[in-house]
């Protein structure tokens, strides 16, 4: 009797245990289409990301067939980021920059300028708001850290002065995006969106210095770079003791598991204290986590044992992007979307390479350059959906740069490919001039060694 009743407990039990298994479904299906899509990709010589992205399109709200949680899909994003930006701190060595200082910082300054320039004009014969189309141009204005680094390695450019120098202005850019995701929430009401509430500390702030002329606003920007300068600080001066002390330390246990969860519980512990006591992004947050490991001699390691799950949670995040994405933009705004494409691959590129000519270097160089950055990724999806988050520019500014984004990363093998043909033929001409001893040379300089002679 009592195990007929324990079996009818357990029926009932097993009855009442939920069946729905969103978060399970959400990682199946963005992981198993994620990986077919990117499959496809792959055969046809296309970067990855275009089939992750295309994976999200499809489990999307805005094509037919099963819908995956978008807020689970969020939170799975935000671990991407957290992940992404990590790795991005990681790349990033300031001796590398300050080599490469002199074109990088002016040349990726510039190009931002005429990038946001030329998104904001848009934005604003679209009919947005200022604050819109600002945000609109600085999404267009940021190449993706993954499309240029990949690129770069399998033409094994990265080590080359070409490689470099766009590593170095990725870098200027990146630095730009994260400062710019520290100061756009506080500016949110100023930009057109929904204005956050003034916090205690920049009510107190505008209540003291409210004879000098500083409004609630100035004082929210104010104590936000307070904030972000105090954590900056202090991940400078303590983290970079002592994180680094904490890797060696885990280091010599000699267990990769323990050195794993080490990294990992490092960069996610830093990006949510970060947000938490300071009230900065995870962005920032785990950048700056990176960035201070990146000083350790073990931070190869750490980037090699943390690259399965970043790319995983990379492959999440990009998937999430594109089930944001409205494919009826397309035909609701076609001339919108030619014009943001003409930004990316066109006025972008011309812009880099103008500037890398006026830096007086080489015609190879300024096609490398421009080459690198036709392209828009991680970056302006994250701050474009903050835009969206924070109500200060439309969906349809986030499906025209989804939609631009997918455009500008599958030109991007292409135009690559375009920059290989004519380094081939520059290589298969040179031999030709080497055996004519010259007489390949036109013009004067083939006529002047016989006029010696």
């Amino acid at each position: 009797m009592a195990l007929l009743q324990m079996a009818e407990r357990t029926g009932k039990d097993r009855e009442a245990l939920p069946h729905e298994t969103p978060l399970i479904a959400t990682l199946v299906a963005g992981f198993g289409l994620a990986f077919l899509f990117a499959l496809v990709a792959q055969r046809l010589k296309l970067p990855l990301i275009a089939g992750y992205l295309l994976a999200g399109i499809v489990i999307g709200p805005f094509t037919p067939g099963y819908v995956a949680d978008l807020e689970l899909a969020a939170e799975l994003a935000e671990l991407g980021v957290i992940l992404l930006m990590f790795g991005v701190g990681l790349h990033f060595a300031p001796r590398d920059l300050m080599a490469v200082k002199a074109l990088a910082v002016p040349g990726a300054l510039g190009q931002i300028a005429v990038a946001t320039l030329s998104g904001t004009a848009l934005g604003w014969l679209m009919g947005w708001g200022i604050g819109a189309a600002l945000i609109f141009g600085l999404a267009l204005s940021v190449a993706s850290t993954v499309v240029l680094l990949r690129a770069m390695q399998d033409r094994d450019l990265i080590q080359s002065d070409k490689g470099r120098v766009a590593v170095g202005w990725l870098i200027v850019e990146d630095l730009v995006m994260v400062l710019t995701l520290v100061l756009i929430p506080p500016l949110a009401g100023l930009l057109g969106g929904v204005a956050m509430p003034v916090g205690e500390d920049s009510a107190m702030v505008a209540e003291v210095s409210n004879g000098i002329g500083i409004g609630p606003i100035a004082a929210t920007v104010l104590v936000t770079l307070a904030k972000a300068a105090a954590f900056v600080a202090l991940m400078l001066v303590v983290g970079q003791r002592l994180i680094p002390l904490v890797l060696h330390y885990v280091s010599q246990t000699r267990s990769r598991e323990l050195f794993r969860l080490a990294v990992l519980a490092i960069a996610l512990g830093v990006a949510y204290g970060a947000t938490h006591f300071f009230g900065v992004s995870f962005a920032l947050g785990a950048f700056f986590a990176g960035m201070v490991m990146s000083s350790s001699t073990l931070s190869q390691q750490a980037m090699r044992e943390t690259l399965p799950l970043r790319d995983a949670f990379a492959v999440l995040f990009f998937v999430s992007v594109g089930m944001l994405f409205n494919p009826a933009v397309v035909v609701s705004a076609p001339l919108a979307l030619i014009g943001t494409v003409v930004i990316i691959i066109g006025i972008k590129s011309v812009a880099a390479y103008y500037i890398v000519r006026g830096f007086g270097h080489g015609h190879d160089q300024g096609l490398t350059i421009a080459a690198s950055l036709a392209q828009i990724g991680e970056f302006s999806f994250i701050l474009i959906s903050m835009g969206v988050h924070l109500a200060i520019v439309p969906p349809e500014a986030r499906d025209l740069v989804v939609a631009g984004a997918m455009i500008s990363i599958l030109a991007n093998p292409l135009l690559f490919h375009l920059l290989d043909r004519r380094a081939a033929r520059k290589a298969s001409v040179a031999p030709d001039v080497a055996q004519g001893g010259g007489v390949a040379v036109a013009g004067e300089d083939a006529v002047e060694p016989a006029q010696q002679g």
